[in-house]
């Protein structure tokens, strides 16, 4: 199967070059990789220009933005761009961080999953970070059936279908959503084991903290499953505020009537599913 990697990196010296190796080492090779140095300080752009002297596959493509490091919109703004480069001759197209390192097999397995079950529509691995002993362990604060949004894979019709990746907070949770409301599934591969060499979030702006309450009022949650989804983030994080932020972030954007990035049919669509599997959860 042949397919696309694009790469958002702003100020990843420090880790693109080890996110590089482990792509040319994929014992099935991305058709072409555009790595977007996305308003870099730092020298992101030297690395790039490294590998780009030494592979045809790897190419770099340089924009402005702002320095603020938000999810959500500055890394899908930096995405679309890369995607803008590549043409539509592809069997799937894969979104990367610039801070993780796959497994050799990675790209390999996602094929198969896409091969041998028509109806995926996206697919990953596992994130694993290092504790403090320097040991490689989980770090999947979601749901198993989750694929993290620093590896995230697509077939080109499920691609289509959700209409790319949304350019708002939360665009690594609608697009499942959206992927399932097209008849699609997510599958999630415990095999392979990315290592993310940064922890979640670390590097994000102190604004980002109310963000993830906006996504879910523009995701249609409503406020019964935001509170709930909201109390399962704080305590999985083992953070009281993660609840109080989401809350507030919630309320901001209702009332800036923020707009919604799904239809009202869509919103139905997951308000029921999420009814659904939080009734499953709960019952017996």
């Amino acid at each position: 199967m042949d397919y696309y990697v694009v790469i958002p990196a702003h100020n990843e010296e420090s880790f693109l070059r080890f996110a590089l190796n482990s792509i040319l080492q994929q014992t099935l090779p991305p058709k072409k990789v555009i790595v977007v140095n996305d308003n870099s300080s730092d020298g992101t752009e030297k690395v790039i220009d490294e590998f780009v002297a030494k592979n045809t596959t790897i190419q770099k493509l340089n924009t402005l933005s702002s320095t603020q490091h938000i999810p959500g919109s500055k890394v899908i703004n930096a995405f679309n761009k890369g995607l803008k480069q590549l043409d539509t001759d592809y069997d799937f197209i894969v979104k990367l961080d610039a801070d993780i390192i796959l497994p050799d097999n990675y790209f390999e397995n996602i094929a198969y999953v896409f091969k041998d079950r028509p109806q995926t529509g996206i697919a990953g691995g596992f994130a694993y970070e290092q504790n403090k002993a320097g040991e490689w362990e989980l770090n999947h604060p979601m749901n198993k059936d989750h694929v993290r949004g620093a590896f995230k894979a697509y077939t080109k019709k499920c691609f289509e279908a959700i209409g790319g990746l949304k350019n708002a907070m939360g665009w690594d949770t609608v697009d499942e959503l959206l992927a399932q409301y097209h008849g699609y599934g997510v599958h999630t591969d415990p095999l392979l084991k990315v290592k993310h060499l940064r922890p979640t979030g670390i590097a994000y702006d102190q604004k980002a903290k109310l963000l993830q309450g906006k996504a879910m009022y523009t995701m249609r949650y409503g406020f019964w499953i935001t509170l709930i989804a909201s109390l399962k983030m704080a305590f999985k994080q083992h953070k009281r505020m993660a609840f109080f932020d989401n809350m507030h972030g919630y309320f901001e954007a209702k009332k800036e009537k923020s707009p919604f990035i799904v239809s009202k049919q869509e919103g139905k669509f997951i308000r029921n599913l999420r009814w659904k599997n939080i009734k499953q959860k709960l019952l017996p």
